[in-house]
């Protein structure tokens, strides 16, 4: 029984294989099967070089954005501790009631 050697495949090939998952949004089962790979090897080169493709948490908030983004956890953290306060005024209050 001769032995079968592994099928060599670029990076730009594993790249492409990728981005037409990403990007274009194509099933991965799909682009497996037009490609003649196995699903497998898919997700595999998916998770070594579809994390080099994606923005950052940085790079995807901008400007504007980043700063609203700033702006309403302050305003959260605020609420929370406003809501701190009311709470343990109604327990006092609620107390001292009875």
């Amino acid at each position: 029984m001769a032995k079968q050697s592994r099928r060599q495949y670029t990076e730009q090939f594993k790249r492409a294989a990728v981005k037409l998952v990403e990007e274009q949004g194509r099933g991965v089962a799909d682009v497996a099967r037009s490609l003649g790979v196995h699903r497998s090897q898919i997700e595999r080169w998916r998770e070594r070089h579809g994390q080099a493709s994606a923005p950052s948490r940085d790079e995807a908030l901008r400007g504007e954005e980043a700063e609203e983004l700033k702006r309403l956890r302050a305003e959260v953290k605020q609420l929370r501790m406003e809501r701190e306060i009311l709470k343990k005024a109604a327990a006092f209050f609620a107390k001292e009631s009875s």
